[in-house]
């Protein structure tokens, strides 16, 4: 089943061996820890190729080449920020991928995964929430991170100047942006995720408060 899902995912991202190799460290660590650390449902350890890391690198073609800031909402195992990383790493796009996780334990993990593939991201060990600082980037994506309102509201309130805002929609996300909607102005474009038939993708251009 794994390998039929690594080519799977060879097949949609057309990454190289080294990049598979640099995946397969990924997938030991994040079984290794998984345990003490709760990374991911236990029921998607084995589709981990399918659920976690192609769900996440099929949002990498949405990124302009020319964006310099890439900001990962609520990174927790590093899904999608990190594996956006790696991918850009084997297409050498020049991107710098934050990666704002509050958790201190998940955030060690994510450094030390970081530390063992030398992708172009950095951790921030952060409740964005709870912090008055605004936070810069060209790009902000949120995946399994909060309730689509509350994020609109996150990026308004801590943002400047950002290009675009790409959020994973799962099967209330037709609800969530119906009800986003009722105080915003949203120019958007979605598409179905290639790897969940009930799930979107949610491309957000423009953001107006209403």
């Amino acid at each position: 089943m794994q390998n039929l899902e690594i080519s799977n995912f060879i097949k949609n991202t057309q990454v190289s061996r080294e990049t598979i190799h640099s995946l397969k460290k990924y997938e030991k660590m994040i079984i290794e820890r998984n345990i003490s650390l709760n990374l991911i449902g236990k029921s998607t350890i084995n589709t981990i190729w399918d659920r976690h890391f192609l769900d996440s690198a099929q949002v990498i073609d949405l990124i302009d080449k020319n964006y310099k800031i890439l900001v990962d909402l609520g990174s927790g195992a590093g899904f999608p920020g990190l594996i956006l990383s790696i991918i850009a790493k084997d297409r050498k796009m020049p991107i710098k991928i934050k990666l704002i996780e509050k958790s201190p334990k998940k955030s060690k993990f994510l450094r030390d995964v970081l530390d063992n593939l030398h992708t172009n991201a950095e951790v921030i060990n952060e409740n964005i929430f709870s912090e008055e600082k605004k936070v810069s980037g060209d790009v902000f994506v949120a995946r399994a991170f909060k309730p689509l309102p509350r994020i609109l509201q996150l990026i308004h309130s801590k943002t400047e100047n950002w290009k675009k805002i790409i959020i994973f929609l799962g099967k209330t996300g037709k609800n969530e942006l119906l009800e986003a909607s009722k105080s915003w102005h949203i120019e958007y474009k979605q598409t179905m995720s290639i790897t969940n038939k009930d799930s979107i993708i949610l491309e957000i251009n423009n953001l107006k408060k209403k």
